[in-house]
């Protein structure tokens, strides 16, 4: 009897092909691969630039807790109709009342000038009754004061420009001059000169101050200056208050600016940071290039804050690396890698501002009624819980937030780093970025653990 195997009949029909057609199928499949690969990139590619509109499109239009910038062309409108904006405002102000018992509370206005310096000028101007006015109505009698009223109003008087003149006397002997006759001759003295604060300019020190606030305080350039004082005919170019600029600076504020520089040294935490700046007219650069403005900064661990700018044409590591020549300490900074090889005696401490941001920017790019519950949520809760037990911590002496950070934060810092470390993302993806940052910044943004004078983030620079 046959085998139940060998009675089976098989339903598989055996072909032969040539290897010309064999090859030809091997290379139908292997395009067919080739394009599903194109098609899943292409999809990762929509999605990544999904991702990035509706990122700018919650930066222009939605609610964010980071200040965002205003467009070009409401800068614009707000600089000519300032004046109307406000006073919109105030107008909605009247009209949110609350009536109370056939009365209206106006709610308490927050500027007001019941609390003035106390340093303040004060003109004091008194209102009394005279003559008739005093007579009793009732009895004929003459009323007398009983108390006062006092209302604050506000006077702003025009800054003034005063032409100062300096006489200076000469003197001379009378006797002498008496007895010229006898041959004596008469001593002649003047009086010496006081130095110009710019030698052959009849410049004053209060003048340059003023001209220098207004442009750097107030941002006033000097041709708009040079038209106000041209109007109270004065002929004074901003060419010449260019020259006091420059001249004053160079004289009087660098030497302040090298001692504060040397100071500033001598610190054990300090900040930086680095913005771009458009120089129009720059020799051997374009006015569109960039160039940089750089900060230095002490930390909150002294009373005695100092500031510096510095300005550079660019973005080399080399110009925080020669600012800092012979500083030893803390650094904060951005992830900018630029400050990572400054040498040994720097240590570089992160911003938990920046990676946070990555995270918020992450959630924000995610469709409506994604968000819940997504790993970019997640990385923000972690760096949402860092910055409340800093908080937490604010009031608290140096050693007791040293010793609290690595109770508190320290474990959600680790757990953290493990959970990163479990999920993946598109590298190009709003994620993918975060958690690069994070990963590739996770040695300097865990330095704050260190020293309870350091900030969990840079924004004071």
């Amino acid at each position: 009897m046959k085998s139940t195997n060998e009675m089976q009949t098989s339903n598989a029909e055996m072909v032969t092909i040539s290897r010309a057609e064999y090859e030809k199928l091997l290379g139908q499949e292997q395009q067919l691969l080739t394009q599903n690969e194109r098609l899943a990139t292409m999809e990762q590619q929509i999605e990544v630039l999904m991702e990035a509109l509706r990122l700018a499109r919650h930066k222009q239009f939605g609610a964010s807790s980071e200040k965002s910038e205003d467009t070009l062309m409401e800068q614009l409108s707000f600089l000519f109709n300032e004046a109307e904006v406000f006073s919109a405002a105030e107008k909605e102000a009247e009209e949110n009342v609350t009536v109370v018992a056939a009365h209206k509370r106006h709610k308490k206005h927050e500027y007001t000038l019941d609390n003035i310096p106390e340093d303040m000028p004060k003109e004091r101007v008194e209102h009394r009754l005279e003559g008739e006015d005093l007579v009793c109505p009732q009895c004929g009698e003459t009323m007398t004061e009983i108390g006062t009223e006092v209302i604050n109003k506000l006077k702003i008087i025009p800054a003034q420009t005063i032409v100062e003149q300096h006489v200076y006397y000469t003197y001379a002997c009378k006797s002498c001059s008496e007895s010229a006759d006898e041959g004596c001759e008469t001593p002649v003295v003047k009086t010496p000169r006081e130095k110009n604060i710019i030698p052959g300019s009849f410049a004053t020190p209060e003048a340059i101050a003023h001209i220098m606030t207004q442009k750097f305080v107030m941002g006033s350039p000097l041709y708009r200056q040079e038209q106000e004082i041209n109007r109270k005919g004065i002929k004074l170019s901003r060419q010449t208050m260019s020259n006091w600029i420059l001249k004053a600076t160079e004289d009087y504020l660098t030497p302040v600016y090298e001692q504060l520089h040397k100071e500033l040294l001598t610190r054990d935490v300090l900040h930086a940071d680095e913005t771009t700046l458009q120089v129009l007219h720059e020799p051997g650069k374009k006015p569109q290039s960039d160039s940089y403005m750089w900060l230095y900064r002490t930390s909150g661990d002294t009373g005695k804050p100092i500031v510096l700018y510095e300005y550079q044409p660019g973005r080399g590591a080399k110009h925080p690396k020669e600012f800092l020549a012979g500083y030893k300490g803390y650094l904060h900074t951005d992830g900018y890698a630029g400050y990572h090889d400054l040498g040994k005696d720097i240590t570089v401490v992160g911003c938990w501002a920046h990676a946070r941001r990555k995270f918020d920017e992450a959630v924000k790019s995610l469709p409506k009624g994604k968000a819940k519950g997504s790993s970019a949520s997640q990385g923000l809760a972690y760096c949402n819980l860092l910055f409340e037990i800093e908080q937490g911590l604010s009031e608290e002496t140096v050693q007791k937030r040293y010793e609290q950070r690595l109770k508190q934060a320290k474990p959600v810092l680790d757990a953290m780093f493990a959970w990163a470390n479990s999920r993946t993302a598109a590298p190009k993806s709003a994620l993918g970025k975060a958690f690069t940052y994070l990963k590739e910044q996770w040695p300097y943004l865990t330095n704050y653990l260190k020293d309870g004078r350091l900030e969990i983030s840079n924004n004071r620079a």
